[in-house]
């Protein structure tokens, strides 16, 4: 009987996209490329050739793609390194002249390892923090796992059974990895499981110790929860979020109106959109409309018009409007593209009104000390004031 072949296991684009998207960095030491920064820039310490780091991650896109083991991967890599004569102990020098030159053996069985587990780890979990992100209605709890390391530490084995919420503050710092060859992990649960296994809502979180840390390379001071290792402090997924969409909005800014307005409306629309909306840290700016008209009237640096997903929250939230609020969010991208661009008298702001189906909406929009266009309000109005607004247009 003929065997049937099993299917190959598919990585998550999740995952690969979170690799794939880092910019090369070429660093001397891994201190160079600090905390939130290795989920925006791909480095390999002492890997100053720009071609050599190319190299590393080209190969550790395809073993995470096509979820190759470590010695797979090491196999393909050392032909590489052997036609760039990169296989064997060269000496190295300092492009910033801190540290004196060394010698680096990046046929060293320890290095290769540590580059390919610390890639790895740190690309699954980026991935696995959009799943959670993705599902968190449904299972909203996240529970630390112990390491599956013969000898786990025992500052990570203190983290062992720990049951909060996905969006607590307590996983910003402590979603593994947690440090170099850290095998902890966490799972998502029900709230039903999580008050089974003993979760108290009333408790929170344990009580943090923080140190203070000193880049010695940088001289930039951070602080860091005791028991993680320095660098390894951030949540990956957290990171990569706010780096897609910079990083979006870069390439919106470059791109035509036309094409950039479809992109942007295609993201509006999208769960990925709601997704980034919810997720807990500030700084994620998401892309909502390109508006020549409002680049005009206002004097921006470009057409691109964003909204800070903390600032979402609170509008949506305000006052018990929140049904009232959140259509008009959904709305946005209509009521900046199709709506009347009223001047109340700010010289940096203007309010947008738009009409559909019997109701009024309205936002606001800034132009930002960087230049560029911000919504800083959005609601529905009531047609007596949208009337009003319209009379101050056509007054003028």
């Amino acid at each position: 009987m003929a065997q049937v072949a099993s299917p190959k296991f598919k990585t998550p684009p999740e995952v690969t996209d979170y690799f794939d998207q880092k910019a090369l960095k070429p660093a001397f030491s891994w201190l160079d490329v600090w905390g939130e920064e290795h989920a925006h820039a791909f480095t390999v310490a002492k890997a100053t050739e720009t071609e050599l780091l190319s190299t590393f991650q080209t190969s550790l896109s395809n073993a995470l793609r096509n979820g190759e083991s470590y010695e797979t991967w090491k196999a393909g890599v050392e032909k590489d390194l052997r036609r760039q004569g990169w296989w064997g102990p060269r000496r190295v020098s300092d492009p910033a002249l801190i540290d004196d030159s060394q010698i680096v053996d990046f046929s060293s069985p320890c290095r290769l390892r540590t580059i390919f587990n610390s890639n790895m780890r740190s690309a699954r979990a980026a991935g696995q923090w959009h799943r959670i992100q993705r599902s968190k209605k449904a299972m909203p709890f996240l529970f630390y796992v112990r390491s599956t390391a013969l000898e786990p530490r025992a500052e990570h084995l203190a983290f062992e059974g720990i049951i909060l919420p996905v969006d607590d503050p307590f996983w910003r710092t402590h979603f593994p990895p947690n440090g170099w060859g850290c095998k902890c992990a966490v799972r998502a649960m029900t709230r039903r499981e999580a008050l089974r296994r003993g979760y108290d809502p009333e408790k929170g979180g344990p009580q943090l110790v923080w140190k203070q840390v000193i880049n010695r390379r940088t001289g930039v001071i951070t602080k860091v929860p005791e028991g993680i290792d320095p660098g390894w402090h951030t949540n990956p997924g957290l990171a990569r979020a706010k780096g897609l969409t910079d990083r979006f909005s870069d390439r919106l800014r470059e791109a035509g109106p036309e094409f950039a307005s479809r992109q942007v409306k295609t993201f509006w629309n999208s769960t990925e959109r709601q997704i980034l909306t919810n997720l807990p840290e500030k700084g994620v700016s998401l892309p909502v409309a390109i508006s020549e008209p409002l680049q005009k009237d206002l004097g921006s640096s470009g057409s691109l018009v964003s909204v800070f997903a903390d600032t979402t929250r609170a509008k949506v939230s305000k006052h018990g409007q929140q049904l009232a609020r959140q259509q008009a969010f959904d709305r946005l991208n209509d009521i900046l593209t199709k709506g009347t661009i009223i001047d109340e008298g700010r010289q940096d702001a203007r309010t947008i009104i738009w009409h559909e189906e019997g109701k009024w909406w309205a936002g606001a929009v800034q132009k930002a000390r960087t230049g560029y266009l911000r919504v800083i309000s959005f609601y529905q109005i009531e047609a007596r004031r949208a009337r009003r607004l319209l009379d101050i247009k056509g007054g003028k």
